[in-house]
């Protein structure tokens, strides 16, 4: 059994590169956002959507996709799209629980937040694609030459 995918794809180094690729993704979205100061939960009126609230869906993941592939390597963007789920899910449960939310803000309703989740882990599939493109120089594996690549060498 020494070529079974079990053994190659379950080692421990495996194991403990993804495990800190993904804890690295989920620190740089969280201390992102509270350096940024948003909440993604809260919702106050219009202005929620400024600049930084776009930073904090958009780019904050996709640095961190692309920190996690890196890490990883090839399959790194698999692994790519989870480190957002809990860092904004923990994000949702504690102002959920939460007896003083900011003044002028209310949670926003769960299938709102799923929406801006799903736009968050998307971002971050996109990092984890182009960190694991700039890793590999590939995508994938190679291909054997086809035969119309040789007639075209002749």
């Amino acid at each position: 059994m020494k070529n079974s995918l079990v053994i190659r794809w379950w080692s421990p180094e495996n194991i403990l590169r993804g495990s800190l690729a993904f804890l690295t993704g989920g620190a740089i979205i969280y201390f992102g956002q509270r350096l940024l100061g948003e909440r993604i939960e809260l919702f106050t009126n219009i202005t929620y959507f400024s600049l930084t609230w776009a930073i904090s869906i958009f780019l904050l993941p996709a640095i961190a996709g692309f920190v996690v592939s890196s890490i990883y390597g090839l399959g790194g963007k698999i692994l790519a799209y989870f480190p957002p789920l809990p860092v904004l899910w923990l994000g949702y449960y504690h102002s959920l629980h939460s007896a003083h939310l900011p003044a002028g803000s209310k949670l926003m309703p769960l299938g709102w937040w799923g929406f801006f989740v799903i736009l968050s882990i998307e971002s971050s599939a996109i990092g984890g694609v182009i960190g694991e493109v700039s890793n590999k120089r590939i995508y994938g594996w190679k291909r054997d030459a086809h035969r119309s690549d040789a007639i075209e060498e002749e």
